[in-house]
């Protein structure tokens, strides 16, 4: 089977590219140089040359509060991007998946997850987008397509909240962290693994929408304690506050768990529980070096 990873330059692309490497798939990864999915042409010939079977699009505008006053361009990556990448699917016979977000929800669910086919109503100009997108993937290209939703994502390449409390916990006392959003803590390791699992499903059994973020919830507050706690620090070094502490220009969900009841009918697991996960990828997040630091 041959596989076309778009946005391989990226924390979950690399992963992706580093999977299907290891099991032994033919894989092209390519970054926002080699390939921009904004552009018709560049997108059509990578896909005529290349001739993949499955196609995963990584590639996407991610600057969150940026996006509020760049909502534009943040459309073209996250919009256009993948209605091309359909198109050119639809045009050589190749089958895609395409990674989106929690965002797409309005993120004030109380104590229930969202399940796959909850009506999405984004807050923000990231979330808009990145429906856009998914909108595009299903007119383009309905019955050999996944919209795979993700959240809260950290890995060892790039920036993520864990990584930064890892940096955090090495340079200051004490760290304040929100205590009032609720997510699911997602490595990109495992998600990278369950899309090389779905591949081989996809338009035959695996369609439409389906949720891969990691099992359990917590808080931010609950996740740098877990950090600290993993790497040998007191976690009582971690003080909550709330978002109120922490004012951005796209506002934050305050609950945006995900529910995962699709995986059984495709006959795959959900992820496994955030803590677990976090156990086994805090070594090799700590091999780089702490990147900037942010709030």
């Amino acid at each position: 089977m041959r596989w076309l990873v778009t946005g391989a330059g990226g924390m979950l692309g690399r992963d992706v590219v580093d999977e299907l490497t290891r099991r032994g798939e033919h894989v092209t990864g390519l970054d926002r140089a080699a390939l921009d999915v904004t552009r018709p042409e560049a997108v059509g010939a990578a896909v005529a040359d290349r001739r993949p079977d499955i196609v995963v699009n990584c590639a996407a505008y991610t600057a969150v509060d940026d996006a509020e006053s760049d909502e534009e361009r943040a459309l073209r990556v996250n919009g256009d991007g993948p209605r091309l990448l359909a198109r050119a699917c639809a045009a050589h016979g190749a089958r895609l998946i395409h990674v989106s977000t929690d965002y797409v929800f309005s993120g004030d669910a109380r104590t229930t997850p969202y399940p796959e086919d909850h009506p999405p109503a984004p807050r923000t100009a990231y979330g808009r987008t990145k429906l856009a997108g998914e909108r595009a993937v299903r007119e383009e290209l309905p019955g050999a397509s996944v919209i795979l939703r993700t959240a809260w994502l950290y890995g060892a390449h790039g920036t993520s909240f864990v990584r930064t409390m890892i940096g955090l916990e090495a340079r200051r006392d004490t760290v304040d962290v929100v205590d009032d959003q609720r997510g699911q803590p997602t490595w990109s390791a495992d998600v990278a693994e369950r899309i090389a699992d779905l591949g081989p499903r996809v338009g035959s059994g695996a369609h439409g929408v389906l949720h891969a973020t990691g099992s359990g919830e917590a808080t931010w507050y609950d996740l740098a304690r877990e950090v600290f706690r993993l790497i040998g620090a007191d976690p009582e070094r971690v003080r909550p506050t709330t978002s109120a502490a922490f004012v951005r220009p796209a506002p934050r969900p305050a609950y945006s768990a995900l529910a995962h009841g699709r995986w059984q009918e495709i006959g795959l697991p959900p992820l496994r529980d955030w803590r677990a996960a976090l156990h086994e990828a805090l070594p090799s997040i700590r091999k780089e070096s702490p990147l900037r630091e942010t709030p």
